[in-house]
């Protein structure tokens, strides 16, 4: 369907957040009224036409594409800028001074030819003097002419003319580095994107006039641009509906298949995004010898193929782990929503800087009286044994347990047992699963609500619910048993602040990680603030809903992301390996440290393993570093041990005069012998990433779903 493939959901406005997400819908859904464009333009930028054109060209993982132009071939032998301007200059002197040399007349050498190839007759006297006048002069340009050819070709001209002069007056004549570059036109045939010619392909000139005057009058933006791009891309896959589609077009124009929200921008825009590539500019790369060749000059960028392979950021307090790299890919993500092509949740503390309220659907202010959203504890499953899983990993996840990691994942696996012996026969009594206090009684053992669950399961006939729990009261008090445990853990969460929140009854909305099958924008504000223990159980719950829900996904075209701002304490054995498993199914979390030292010992290698995409701002510790090195490896270099040894070669009056210098200088003569040898030394060492990233800066290591890779690079974060 047109109206599915953008969206999947008709008027969501009153429906957004709540469990299960908007149900589907005819082909084309109730035309909406048309929302109105920003006031103003949330970033400055390109006309919408002229960013169409802009070239995009193929680059290495990371790249900022819009504009990008690749360089050259490294040249093992390129000189510096030093030498190659320094010889220049030297061999222009040079060449002046033999000039007027010969110019002059102290060097006769150049005439020879002349006076080879002409009659000695014309410069006789009474000879052809006029002949020989015009030979002199004709010889004289045609010598000037290659004499400075050869100065120029020594001099290494057409070098300084490709490095110095012809990008400054590539950037005089206007246009971004690499305009001489054809135009890219995304995805289609040939022509101006602004005309939207594979429209005109089909037949579909009235469209496609449509929506060229919404550009060419400045209606459209960016993000119309695209969500109508996507949603012609499924009218390609069921031709059936392309005459909704041109009927949408023209009804509507730039704002046919609108967002749910009716959104068609961010209130505000704090980064440069690309949304033709999906990419936002994360930062740029040095033009130094520490940076691989490739990068060195060149803007980094994240975008959804990068993200697959999920990302860890490491820095200190106030390095700009949210300002300058969660922020970015939030609203990165928020924008791709609006045009169809993703669903995010950001989850934070109050105020962290993820955005303003009106750049979401979702806002849930978790402890927070006001909060017009709830949390489904459950992530929206009907399945006992599956919320008991998640809600153990979140629950014990990080308890210490036996010895190693195997014995944390035994205890956890045996308090998914306990959970699914007491939520299932309540879900079966009672048709829904038990509120935070009502779990806590249960898992205390309170004698009245056994008692009243029990009765329950037998007024509904339900033998496999009272088997469950007369499992669960053999195993209760025998050592080992995960009750009390479970029971201390989800206290937690059976506070004042958290009255009415996490309910059960249908009464509020909440908001469940289910609803991912939409492109929905979400932001979970958890209450740090005198509940931190509070805040890491939940950001434990959110990150293993996610990944169970991720992968069970229908709607996988939407790229699905979760990001935790404040990641501390949230990894566990379970959701390191269940991260590794999101890359096959079009979806990533961003993981945000203070330090490694907030993950647990035997799991900082392997989480830092588990993603693709690893930051490393500057003020890491040479701990952090080292994990990051071994991550990263080494690579060969070649490296010059220089040698210092007696010099005691020469004769007698040479060597006396060594003797004499060295005792007027007390320095010894000495040979210098170099030796070259290839060794393998590590791409960045932990000591170099504790104390050589200057601040503002970040060394950003990018991997693709597809198993491309860049190598480590230092950034300088938000140019």
């Amino acid at each position: 369907m047109v109206g599915d493939g953008a969206y999947g959901a008709g008027d969501a406005r009153d429906s957004r957040g709540a469990r299960g997400g908007a149900e589907a819908v005819p082909a084309m859904p109730p035309v909406p009224p048309v929302p109105p464009m920003p006031r103003q333009a949330p970033a400055a930028g390109p006309p919408l036409d002229e960013w169409l054109r802009t070239p995009r060209p193929e680059a290495g993982p990371g790249i900022w594409r819009y504009g990008h132009r690749p360089r050259p071939p490294e040249d093992p032998d390129r000189l510096d800028d030093r030498q190659l301007l320094g010889g220049a200059a030297l061999a222009l002197l040079c060449g002046l001074l033999v000039w007027s040399l010969c110019w002059n007349g102290y060097i006769k050498v150049w005439l020879w030819p002349l006076l080879w190839t002409t009659p000695d007759s014309w410069r006789e006297p009474g000879g052809d003097h006029a002949a020989w006048t015009r030979a002199a002069q004709i010889y004289e340009y045609a010598f000037t002419i290659i004499y400075f050819l050869v100065v120029v070709k020594i001099a290494r001209g057409g070098e300084v003319w490709r490095r110095y002069v012809r990008p400054r007056l590539s950037g005089r004549a206007g246009g971004p580095a690499g305009t001489d570059a054809p135009v890219a036109v995304p995805e289609g045939g040939p022509g101006d994107p602004a005309l939207w010619p594979r429209l005109r392909a089909v037949g579909e000139h009235a469209a496609a006039d449509r929506l060229a005057a919404e550009v060419h009058a400045g209606r459209m933006n960016d993000v119309d641009y695209v969500r109508i791009d996507r949603a012609w891309q499924s009218v390609r896959a069921q031709p059936a509906h392309l005459p909704a589609f041109a009927e949408a077009v023209l009804g509507q124009g730039a704002a046919a298949f609108v967002h749910p929200s009716g959104d068609r921008d961010l209130p505000v825009r704090a980064a440069r995004h690309d949304l033709l590539t999906g990419q936002v500019r994360l930062g740029a790369a040095p033009d130094e010898d520490r940076n691989p060749y490739a990068y060195r000059g060149v803007s980094l960028a994240l975008e959804p193929a990068l993200l697959s392979t999920s990302m860890l950021v490491v820095g200190p307090s106030a390095a700009g782990k949210t300002s300058r790299v969660v922020r970015p890919v939030v609203e990165s993500l928020a924008l791709q929503a609006l045009a169809g092509r993703a669903a995010v949740v950001a989850v934070g503390a109050a105020g962290a800087g993820l955005g303003p309220d009106g750049a979401y659907d979702v806002v849930v202010r978790l402890g927070s009286p006001d909060s017009s959203h709830d949390l489904d504890l459950y992530g929206g499953t009907e399945d006992p044994d599956e919320a008991a899983a998640v809600l153990a990993e979140a629950l014990v996840g990080d308890a210490p347990g036996g010895p190693g990691v195997q014995g944390s994942e035994a205890d956890t696996r045996r308090a998914a047992t306990a959970l699914a012996q007491l939520i299932g026969p309540y879900r079966a009594a009672h048709g829904r699963f038990p509120s935070v206090p009502e779990l806590r009684e249960l898992l205390d053992g309170v004698p009245v609500a056994l008692a009243s669950l029990r009765q329950a399961c037998e007024a509904a006939g339900d033998g496999a619910a009272l088997r469950e729990l007369d499992a669960r009261e053999r195993q209760s008090g025998r050592p080992g048993d995960p009750g009390p445990l479970l029971a201390d853990r989800i206290a937690l969460l059976d506070r004042p602040a958290f009255a009415g929140f996490f309910d059960t009854s249908g009464t509020t909305r909440p908001f469940a990680m289910r609803d991912l099958e939409h492109p929905l924008r979400v932001r979970i504000d958890l209450p740090e603030r005198g509940h931190a223990e509070a805040s890491h159980l939940l950001a434990r719950l959110l990150l293993a809903q996610f990944t169970a829900c991720a992968r069970t996904r229908d709607e996988r075209s939407l790229f699905a992301c979760l990001v935790l701002d404040d990641a501390a304490h949230t990894l566990t054995p379970s959701s390191v390996r269940a991260v590794q498993r999101l890359r096959t199914a079009n979806a990533g979390v961003v993981l945000a440290l203070r330090s490694l030292d907030e993950v647990p010992e035997p799991l900082r290698a392997a989480a830092v393993g588990a993603v693709g995409c690893r930051v490393v701002l500057s003020g890491v510790s040479t701990w952090d570093g080292e994990v990051f090195a071994q991550a990263w490896g080494r690579e060969w270099v070649k490296t010059e041990d220089v040698t210092h040894n007696p010099d005691f070669s020469g004769g007698l009056l040479k060597r006396a005069v060594r003797g004499v210098r060295a005792l007027f200088t007390g320095v010894r003569a000495t040979t210098k012998s170099v030796t070259v040898r290839t060794v393998q030394r590590e791409r960045w060492s932990a000591s170099d990433l504790a104390h050589k990233v200057p601040p503002g800066h970040a060394v950003v290591s990018l991997t693709t779903v597809r198993g491309e890779a860049s190598p480590p690079v230092l950034a300088r974060l938000g140019e």
